[in-house]
């Protein structure tokens, strides 16, 4: 007799993706200090209830490395040089670009869901990075977890956030987040 598994969703093996203008991939060890200088930001910290305040490289070290279970998985977006030609997906986790630009979290949650967030370090602000990391993602955790739904938490009073995730297709779904202050976003 044997015995038949059922396959365990994971994130711990999202591979490389590859924008116009970002290359993304899951962040290293190596990482630490860009993540802590981008994230050391009170804008972020403020913005995102989990991260402390100052955020420091050991905080960097930690959320790394809530990476290896694969219910979580952070990924750095690099802004990538100028003409740098554009390949898809792959599955080397270097980066191209020298500058970390911003953060897209991954979260599994319960059998039937995908929660994703994001933050975007303050010169890169307003330059279409969110939209471009955020909806590469999307696009990769549809085709790789069709069967799950893709939400998003988010304050109302976040007009910049709150417009980014309705502009790539998500929904309020009149229920409170289980974070204080924000809304459940559901993508349709």
């Amino acid at each position: 007799m044997f015995t038949i598994r059922a396959t365990r969703d994971s994130l711990a093996d999202l591979p490389r993706i590859e924008t116009a203008r970002l290359s993304i991939a899951a962040l290293r060890p190596e990482d630490a200090q860009d993540l802590r200088r981008l994230t050391d930001d009170p804008a972020i910290t403020a913005a995102v209830d989990f991260l402390p305040a100052p955020f420091t490289v050991r905080d960097a070290e930690q959320l790394i490395r809530s990476g290896a279970r694969g219910q979580d998985r952070f990924l750095g977006a690099w802004a990538r040089p100028a003409g740098a030609p554009e390949t898809g997906t792959g599955t080397s986790p270097d980066p191209a670009g020298p500058d970390l630009v911003g953060v897209v979290g991954t979260h599994l949650r319960g059998p039937g869901a995908i929660e994703i967030g994001y933050w975007i370090g303050g010169a890169a602000r307003g330059r279409g990075y969110a939209f471009e990391a955020v909806s590469a993602i999307i696009g990769l955790l549809v085709r790789r977890f069709p069967a799950r739904i893709i939400v998003a938490e988010c304050r109302p009073g976040n007009v910049a956030s709150w417009g980014l995730l309705q502009k790539l297709g998500f929904r309020d779904t009149g229920e409170e987040g289980h974070r204080p202050g924000r809304r459940l976003l559901q993508r349709s």
